[in-house]
């Protein structure tokens, strides 16, 4: 039953880029491959035999990932962001805490446009939010790209510092940050939170050497 659910979204899934997002005729086949990408990857991790997860686990997915896209719109201005059809509808996906999905997607729109850095942060957010915080290589990947692509958006290096940080590379998130904020305007409305950010990594950090005896 599960994999008749699976292939059902997959169909929907489509029909929704066409007929709601008017995706043009030529990307049909790239968002076919796309979605069947998210099938593999399901069909890879996933078990779709086991009961579904209680509604506490996908009303969190939902809010983390609106979270997750506003946080990542907020960073970057206007002219950064994707206007790519397929790009709009991952951040669909992503607000409704489907990621697998929204990183299939997101594939493909990467290999059509491998300049687009909105799309790299974007695709590495949603492989961090899948892999429920864990830096794959993978998103590590992603987040180098989208810097290479995009270099004057803060997103990738606020991202990826927060990603090191929560996996344990405390010095390596705050030099990320540190170099950030080395380079964000005085007027910058995202200095602010960055500010606060590293603060608190800089306390956390001088309370754990002070409990090793560093």
């Amino acid at each position: 039953m599960g994999w008749v659910m699976v292939i059902a979204l997959a169909a929907a899934t489509f029909a929704l880029l066409v007929a709601v997002f008017r995706l043009p005729r030529g990307s049909w086949e790239m968002a076919a491959a796309a979605l069947l990408a998210g099938i593999v990857g399901f069909a890879w991790q996933a078990q779709p035999g086991l009961p579904g997860a209680p509604k506490q686990a996908a009303e969190q997915a939902r809010a983390s990932g609106k979270e997750l896209v506003a946080a990542r719109r907020a960073l970057a201005d206007k002219t950064m962001q994707s206007s790519d059809r397929l790009a709009m509808a991952a951040d669909a996906f992503s607000r409704n805490g489907q990621f697998a999905e929204a990183a299939g997607i997101l594939r493909g729109v990467v290999a059509k446009e491998p300049g687009n850095g909105d799309a790299w942060l974007a695709l590495a957010n949603n492989l961090m939010a899948h892999s429920e915080g864990s830096l794959t290589p993978a998103a590590q990947f992603a987040y180098r790209r989208a810097a290479m692509a995009d270099p004057a958006n803060p997103g990738p290096p606020y991202f990826l510092g927060l990603a090191l940080a929560q996996n344990g590379d405390l010095a390596g998130g705050r030099a990320l940050w540190a170099d950030l904020l080395k380079h964000t305007p005085a007027d910058a409305p995202w200095r602010a939170e960055l500010e606060q950010r590293l603060a608190e990594l800089d306390t956390f950090i001088a309370r754990q050497n002070a409990g090793s005896g560093q």
